[in-house]
């Protein structure tokens, strides 16, 4: 099988994007997904994005996270597909289009920055030593004195992995508040 490809790169994390309009990918091949995003033996990155027809938008966005699986919406990886649906002929400036939380818009400006609206936060959930949110794909966010001293590898993939999420997993961030208006 024989499958074109492209590599974007949005905010440091990468993507394999396909051009699936024409439903060749094999969608239901996890193994082949893993493959393809292994940094060692396949093409690499993040996750892979395939492009699909969409009857209520310009588009669809199908997102699999590097172990294979399906996933959430990733706000990286939707600005990235805007960029790709404009390279194919797509699109212009504006679009609209589908993710696996909805409809989202976007604009892209200065002739390669994209600006995407992410689906409104309705919930917080603050807990002592963290905060929760969705925001189209969950966020686990832990606050920290000194960011130097966090291994985010083992203490992400804890987390990740952990009690709190179960097999769905969450994105894990560590920040550090700067001012009350600030975080690193």
């Amino acid at each position: 099988m024989e499958i074109s490809f492209y590599k974007y790169e949005g905010t440091g994390n990468d993507f394999v994007m396909v051009d699936n309009r024409g439903l060749i990918f094999p969608k239901e091949d996890h193994a082949l997904v893993k493959h393809l995003c292994d940094r060692r033996f396949g093409i690499g990155g993040d996750g892979l994005i395939l492009l699909e027809n969409d009857v209520d938008a310009d588009f669809k966005m199908v997102y699999y996270n590097s172990d294979g699986n399906l996933s959430s919406m990733c706000g990286n990886g939707g600005r990235c597909i805007v960029a790709f649906a404009k390279q194919l002929g797509l699109i212009a400036e504006h679009t609209v289009f589908s993710a696996v939380d909805g409809i989202h818009h976007a604009t892209i400006f200065d002739h390669n920055t994209v600006s995407l609206q992410m689906s409104d936060v309705s919930d917080i959930d603050i807990q002592s030593d963290y905060v929760f949110l969705n925001t189209g794909s969950p966020h686990h966010v832990t606050l920290v004195d000194d960011l130097s001293k966090i291994d985010v590898k083992i203490q992400g993939s804890q987390i990740r992995y952990g009690h709190l999420y179960g097999d769905a997993g969450s994105n894990v961030n560590f920040v550090k508040q700067i001012d009350n208006a600030s975080l690193l």
